[in-house]
């Protein structure tokens, strides 16, 4: 959405998954995003207290909660929804709203991804993130590039929401970077890990390749040190040992499996790593506490 607000302002904006209902009615999870591109403005989702943005920061809600955006969040807000003007089917939305007074633009979109990213890896983040990109030839490049995209699509150049898609991506990698980068240096948690050369590898291992039988030893092997060494750092860091995480991580994998598709459950247990239908639906019911099969009728009827 490419967005023009005049002082005073306040809107409300729906949660990630309502926004992006008529788009991907299958999203899972949605990551909201607002890239302020000049002025300022305050942001507030429930129970948190407001944050401030000025131009080159990026607010990022992982967890896709509605929220309130404007000027003044004192003012009842405005109704985000109705505000928006559609150029077309292919075109980014535009909206113009204000009293008048000094203008702030935003860049506002959102990335969808599957439940199990969000679960394992994105709700460890901050509720509302407002990260720095003014700085570092990486970020300027993606938010300059970002609003140059903004600008094909006002003129109906071919393309420009595909490339303006994989650009929203690439500002979500550099947040998360940027944010890394910020953590203290006795913060644990999978953040942490990633910071970490031997833990962040065998995250990645991990995460590329889930259905190998992966032990410590592998993993140790692979990324140069020793297994004791990786054990105890990646425990400390993550917050659970290696193989644990990987149990959790193929099991959240597999939820989104029951969910999304038709497979077998005995072909699921397969593709995430298990070799037997038995020792998985014994796995993923301790975890979930329910069964596969009841736990995808429950996942088909909350559709």
């Amino acid at each position: 959405m490419d967005a023009e607000f005049s002082e005073p302002w306040c809107i409300g904006e729906p949660a990630g998954v309502e926004v992006c209902v008529d788009h991907l009615p299958k999203a899972q999870h949605v990551v909201i995003y607002h890239l302020v591109t000049e002025g300022r403005c305050e942001v507030s989702v429930p129970g948190q207290p407001a944050v401030s943005a000025a131009a080159g920061d990026l607010i990022v809600i992982p967890g896709g909660q509605a929220h309130t955006l404007g000027s003044d969040l004192s003012r009842p807000p405005d109704p985000g929804g109705p505000l928006v003007v559609r150029r077309g089917p292919d075109d980014v939305p535009l909206v113009r709203h204000g009293g008048g007074g000094a203008v702030a633009r935003l860049v506002c979109g959102y990335l969808a991804c599957h439940s199990s990213l969000f679960d394992t890896l994105l709700a460890a983040l901050p509720r509302v993130m407002v990260v720095d990109m003014r700085d570092g030839p990486g970020a300027q490049w993606v938010t300059s590039s970002i609003r140059f995209s903004i600008e094909e699509s006002a003129a109906q150049r071919a393309g420009a929401g595909t490339v303006l898609a994989k650009l929203s991506e690439l500002m979500f990698v550099e947040a998360l970077r940027r944010h890394i980068e910020s953590l203290p240096a006795d913060q644990a948690g999978w953040l942490a890990g990633l910071r970490d050369p031997s833990v962040g590898k065998s995250l990645a291992l991990i995460h590329s390749n889930p259905s190998q039988g992966w032990t410590v030893e592998d993993l140790a092997r692979a990324v140069g040190i020793s297994r004791s060494a990786l054990a105890e750092r990646f425990a400390a860091l993550v917050g659970q040992p290696p193989m644990q995480y990987l149990g959790r991580w193929r099991l959240q994998l597999a939820g989104d499996l029951l969910r999304g598709g038709r497979q077998t459950v005995a072909a699921i247990a397969g593709e995430v790593g298990y070799d037997s239908e038995a020792a998985f639906s014994r796995a993923f019911k301790r975890e979930m506490g329910l069964s596969p099969a009841a736990w995808r009728r429950s996942a088909e009827g909350s559709v």
